[in-house]
């Protein structure tokens, strides 16, 4: 595998000493016409919406800091926090709009492949520069695809996904050609933050870097500094190249849990909450100076359990009970959980009920079915148990195939409240069926190292998805298992099935729409009848906002959408202090992204051109571990 700059001089850019970072975003619209041929094609286009700011505001945007960072080195970050801020500070090549996660352009401003679609070549403007003044040239893009490619420690977060790229080459400052080994569905753009190559390729070894103060990026905002004490500081970033944000910056507050947060919302000292529980929620709602946005949800709850977590040179990892190596137990665990009563009592109807992983909000891959063999029936899970062997103890406790207790562990977090809440509910269901459950609460940091190195029998989990699946669906081949050491590739339950590989192989593939519809559905079938991770629901992104300073966010999608843990950096990139001047080109619903949208559509219709806009994937991230 090649990953080359044909042009390194060009451009002439002295090597920095700093160890310094960014993240990203973008804007724009794509629409991508097809012929008889896979060839995309798209050129200069309007951005979403002009948030840019006329002078600074001089105000600071206060958010409320309650999960776990667990580093701001991107090639690492795994969990929501992290990738959320880090989505501020580094572009995508290509990026996901505001309207409805279409594809934008982001650090290119135009891409097209080959008829094959093997080749895709992306068009990056010469006038965009790195934070620090640096000009972005093909080069970064280069460095960055050669250096996951080539050190396994940078794998962590994004490796899985180049597993098809055969050569990453600079043709000049403005040309990047990436070559597939095969073609594939989604847009190879769209999956890496890049890199600033002259901060990063001058750092000794990049896995070690933490990134975290003074950064270098290409978003709308970069980090100053972090602390865990002190939160996160960010400031708005000049060169950012649809214009600097309105306000200076983003202060992310740590709270000790999300009641402190939301006593700080009151009282006015943050701006901004999410991640709320349901209560919390209903109490904002009449709040003066507060409003509050159930957004719909592109997130899972699930309970995880373990099917043995292996290394991906099958060795052992964890302490996981064997019992549950059984595929038979696992389904009957998942057939003794009723999700809805979890939805409707502790979540109080806030969501959607579920099938796979992928949510509704994306009904091109949401798996809409009403054949769940695995939904709530208890009389049916005792029955599997008896056939299975696990025969009932005197005191109401089934026995493994070794004659021990089964019983099992539940970890959750302690910073939600609603893990508890849910583990009420588990642990008597459990109990009606002959399994005992003892229930273990512990701070996210210590839950992500643990169901990392399979130490669990079963936990609370979640991820958010992307627009488009394939991210989600790579970290449950045998291949995205990590190494002894935690290393490598993350590995969503340690799912290791070949009939899911070869599926995930042929909808990574798929061209054709409504066969990778299908094939994605299959796909996400065989990790329901796993029983490796029991779906609960999509549950909505509940967050609130003081109203009375600031203008009405930015959501995505447009409508019913979220402002915070978006794809992309809209909704705070769009911060507006109220009596602050708003840009002519005005708020979402507005802007150069529909005009866009339906002037491409009308030319493709009057030229007879069929036109399909993809969704694709920004680097998906998880509720707890991803």
């Amino acid at each position: 595998m090649q990953f080359r700059q044909k042009n390194p001089a060009a451009g002439g850019r002295p090597r920095g000493s700093r160890p310094l970072l960014r993240h990203a975003a973008a804007a724009g619209i794509l629409c991508a016409a097809m012929t008889g041929s896979f060839a995309l094609t798209t050129g200069p286009v309007a951005a979403p919406a002009a948030y840019a700011a006329e002078e600074s505001s001089g105000s600071t945007l206060k958010l409320a800091l309650t999960g776990d960072i667990d580093t701001l080195n991107p090639f690492l970050a795994i969990l929501a926090t992290s990738s959320n801020i880090l989505a501020l500070q580094y572009q995508n090549l290509v990026a996901y709009g505001p309207d409805q996660n279409e594809e934008i352009p982001g650090m290119a401003e135009s891409w097209e492949t080959s008829e094959d679609g093997t080749v895709w070549t992306f068009k990056i403007p010469s006038d965009r520069k790195w934070s620090d003044g640096e000009p972005i040239t093909a080069n970064d893009a280069a460095w960055t695809f050669g250096a996951i490619q080539d050190n396994d420690a940078l794998k962590q977060a994004n490796g899985a996904l180049l597993t098809s790229v055969s050569q990453v080459v600079a043709e000049d400052d403005e040309t990047l050609v990436i070559t597939l080994t095969a073609p594939q569905a989604s847009n190879p753009g769209t999956q890496l933050p890049i890199m600033p190559e002259h901060i990063w390729s001058e750092v000794g070894d990049p896995a070690a870097f933490e990134n975290d103060k003074d950064a270098v990026g290409s978003g709308p905002f970069t980090v100053v500094s972090y602390d865990k004490a002190a939160g996160v500081t960010m400031k708005a970033n000049p060169n950012y190249w649809q214009g600097k944000a309105k306000v200076d910056g983003i202060t992310w507050v740590p709270y000790k849990n999300s009641d402190a947060a939301v006593q700080a919302l009151k009282t006015g000292e943050i701006d901004v909450v999410s991640g709320l529980t349901p209560v919390q929620y209903e109490a904002l709602q009449n709040q003066p100076g507060i409003t509050t946005n159930a957004g719909t949800g592109r997130r899972y709850q699930a309970i995880a359990i373990n099917p043995g977590t292996t290394t991906v040179e099958n060795e052992v990892l964890g302490d996981g009970n064997p019992a549950l190596q059984d595929p038979e137990l696992r389904r009957a665990i998942a057939m003794g959980i009723d999700s809805n009563t979890l939805l409707e009592k502790v979540l109080q109807g806030l969501g959607q009920e579920a099938t796979g992983e992928i949510p509704m909000t994306y009904p091109l891959y949401h798996w809409d079915t009403d054949e769940l063999p695995l939904a709530y029936n208890p009389e049916e899970a005792n029955k599997v148990l008896d056939e299975a062997g696990y025969a009932m103890g005197p005191d109401g406790i089934r026995l493994d195939k070794e004659g021990k207790p089964l019983k099992l562990r539940l970890m959750g977090r302690n910073s939600d409240p609603t893990h508890q809440q849910m583990a009420d509910y588990i642990g008597p269901w459990m109990k009606a069926i002959g399994i005992e459950i003892n229930t273990e609460m512990k701070a996210p940091a210590q839950v992500n190292d643990d169901s990392t190195f399979g130490n669990f029998d079963m936990y609370f989990t979640g991820w958010g998805i992307g627009p488009d699946p394939d991210y989600q669906l790579s970290i449950n081949q045998c291949s995205s298992r990590p190494n002894a050491d935690g290393t490598g590739a993350t590995s969503e339950n340690s799912l290791c099935d070949p009939e899911f590989d070869k599926l995930y192989l042929a909808q990574h593939a798929e061209l054709d729409q409504d066969k990778r519809s299908e094939l994605v559905q299959q796909a996400q079938e065989i990790i329901y009848n796993s029983a490796v991770n029991k779906v609960l629901f999509y549950a909505n992104s509940l967050e609130a906002y003081r109203s009375d300073k600031w203008e009405p966010f930015t959501t995505q999608p447009s409508e019913g959408g979220v402002i915070t843990s978006q794809n992309g950096p809209w909704g705070y990139y769009s911060a507006t202090p109220i009596g602050a001047d708003v840009a002519e080109a005005g708020t979402s619903e507005e802007s150069g992204t529909n005009t866009a949208l339906i002037v491409s559509i009308a030319v493709v219709v009057i030229l007879g051109i069929a036109v399909i806009v993809f969704l694709r994937r920004r680097g998906s991230n998880a509720e707890d571990r991803a």
